[in-house]
């Protein structure tokens, strides 16, 4: 017979639902769901779920692990354990590597390092420059998430601003094409006028008004005018700003937008009244902007404006992380607390949990077309997590898992924890312990 773990009483939360109910799994995949399901063998592993909520593993669509070059700040294998800590059993990985991932060839060299040393399901984004659009063309659809672009200045030459190149790519692509959106000039402006105001020494709290919201919105509704003439495929990563919610609409389900979008933890969690007692350790590119912001982000969530919840999980050493504002990087480390962030906002009662897990189990896989993951459903890949809603816990050096060994998070009591994730129908992590083997797969997808 085949390996069986049968996962008994658990809160099982998909497609909207959730219901009191058993799940047995059977080597790579779920094998039924039911409201009572009896163990077909002696051998078959129980788990008692009673108390718990039993959702599809996450799918984090925009992870930064930084290998290969990067890897003082982090590596594959140390990020996607922490990931599946955080109950994340699958991740899209973006291409500000080093070397920077704008070959097939590189692409395929970061698959071949996932294969040996991920613990959780992987693929990765092609970059786009001003000069590879045939190497975008090369990409075999259903082994390869993305296109990556960088329409702002967060990464330095991956910048793609010729106009004539990004029409091409628009054109040509027929991939999802995945934005980072805020426009170079006005930002260049905004901090040309703060050094001549501050020299060196500019405060953090002017990040939101360098990375300002005219900023985004200039730039993200540009990429917006440029997929409706051109018919892209177009998602919009990382929204930050109230104004840029008028750009999306609500009415069609996912599987008919042509034009989705994203926003992250740290943007609804943070706002610019954090800037004074986390400083840099905040900082990210697109800036946390207003609680007014904040509040927007919720709202066009919750209505279904914005489609997928993400991390941008982006590692830097704490080292770097001290320097003053210019030389201080952007981005920081999340996906081990993603989750618990989340379920704390359930309790605060801002969201649902099958709100959570449409967010960030279906809408990730419906959107990139993944194959057999997101949901809870017989004959799809047992990628799943359960989580106790009261086992609380506090953020503090000897937990956090991350290369870097630092969270924003740190000092922060959450009501909820992952127990169990199992990837591929393999428990992965279980009350604090890894596994040993290892189960990861590359993703698939269905186009």
């Amino acid at each position: 017979m085949p390996k069986q773990i049968l996962i008994k009483n658990a809160k099982i939360v998909n497609e909207n639902n959730t219901m009191e109910g058993d799940v047995l799994i059977e080597d790579k995949f779920i094998a039924n769901v039911d409201t009572s399901i009896s163990a077909k063998s002696s051998e078959t592993t129980i788990i008692d779920a009673e108390g718990k909520y039993l959702i599809p593993g996450l799918i984090d669509d925009q992870v930064h692990f930084r290998e290969p070059g990067l890897t003082h700040k982090a590596t594959i294998a140390s990020e996607s354990k922490a990931a599946i800590a955080g109950g994340i059993t699958s991740f899209i990985e973006m291409p500000n590597t080093n070397p920077q991932t704008v070959t097939v060839e590189a692409l395929e060299d970061k698959f071949e390092i996932a294969s040996k040393s991920s613990i959780a399901n992987y693929s990765f984004m092609l970059g786009g420059t001003n000069d590879n659009l045939d190497e975008l063309l090369k990409v075999d659809p259903k082994s390869v998430a993305g296109i990556k672009l960088f329409l702002g200045s967060s990464t330095g030459n991956m910048l793609v601003d010729d106009p004539k190149t990004l029409k091409e790519i628009f054109s040509k692509v027929k991939l999802v094409i995945s934005v980072h959106c805020e426009d170079e000039e006005t930002v260049k402006k905004n901090l040309e006028s703060c050094l001549a105001k501050y020299g060196e020494d500019i405060p953090i709290s002017m990040h939101p008004k360098i990375r300002s919201e005219e900023a985004c919105y200039k730039s993200s509704s540009k990429a917006i005018e440029l997929a409706k003439e051109t018919g892209a495929r177009l998602h919009v990563f990382h929204l930050s700003t109230a104004k840029e919610m008028e750009l999306f609409g609500n009415k069609l389900p996912l599987e008919k937008k042509k034009i989705t979008s994203e926003v992250c933890i740290h943007h609804l969690w943070f706002s610019e009244e954090d800037y004074d007692s986390k400083g840099t350790l905040i900082k990210w590119n697109p800036a946390v902007k207003s609680s007014k912001d904040r509040e927007a982000l919720w709202k066009a969530l919750i209505n279904d404006k914005i489609d997928v919840i993400a991390t941008d999980h982006a590692p830097h050493t704490w080292e770097e992380k001290q320097n003053s504002y210019t030389k201080a990087p952007s981005g920081g480390p999340l996906v081990q607390h993603a989750l618990s962030a989340l379920m704390e906002m359930h309790h605060r009662g801002k969201i649902s949990v099958e709100k959570i897990v449409e967010k960030m189990c279906h809408n990730p896989a419906i959107l990139f077309e993944i194959e057999k993951r997101g949901f809870i459903r017989k004959g799809y890949y047992a990628d799943l997590v359960l989580v106790d809603p009261v086992s609380p816990y506090t953020v503090n050096k000897q937990n956090i898992l991350y290369k870097c060994g630092w969270s924003p998070f740190e000092g922060t009591t959450f009501k909820s924890r992952v127990t169990h994730t199992f990837v591929n129908g393999h428990i992965a992590y279980q009350n604090l312990k890894f596994s040993d083997e290892r189960a990861a797969m590359r993703l698939t997808f269905n186009r």
